[in-house]
């Protein structure tokens, strides 16, 4: 060991750390090249997690924003200002941006009258997204196919009700 790096594990601010990590002003022998892969691995790793939270954060701020604008959509749609009003993102799968969003046609508790459920896709605009079709539940009813009644929009959003 040089002078110097044993002055540097004499240092009495460092004296409760173990030798191996004490700082140094040189480097043991042998151990540089060690020292780079493991910090060049950990910077890769830390860019890793950087770039993954990145991407699920801007994913989810463009779900969110979808989210809200199915609800005014809904709003628009019925005309009522409900508050409890469910949307299901993976009726039509998760990957297709296609929601389906349900709420009462009449004040009442969630799912205590006659629900209509709206099939929302496309783009954002002004707030809202294009209706493409829907149907209406019975109170207390679970949206199953065979519950559905008075569907209405495009073939595809009608071949969902049952016939």
């Amino acid at each position: 060991m040089s002078a110097s790096t044993a002055s540097d594990h004499d240092d009495p601010r460092f004296s409760r750390l173990p030798r191996s990590i004490r700082p140094r002003t040189s480097e043991d022998p042998g151990f540089g090249q060690l020292r780079l892969i493991e910090t060049t691995v950990l910077i890769l790793v830390g860019l890793l997690l950087l770039i993954a939270t990145v991407n699920d954060l801007s994913r989810q701020a463009t779900v969110n924003k979808r989210l809200v604008a199915d609800i005014q959509t809904w709003r628009a749609y019925t005309g009522h200002n409900y508050h409890n009003i469910s949307v299901d993102q993976e009726l039509l799968g998760t990957q297709t941006q296609r929601e389906v969003v349900c709420g009462n046609t009449s004040p009442g508790a969630p799912k205590a009258t006659t629900q209509i459920c709206l099939v929302i896709w496309g783009p954002t605009v002004g707030g809202r997204r294009t209706i493409h079709g829907g149907w209406k539940l019975p109170p207390k009813a679970e949206d199953e196919r065979a519950l559905r009644y008075g569907c209405f929009g495009d073939e595809y959003v009608r071949s969902l009700c049952s016939r």
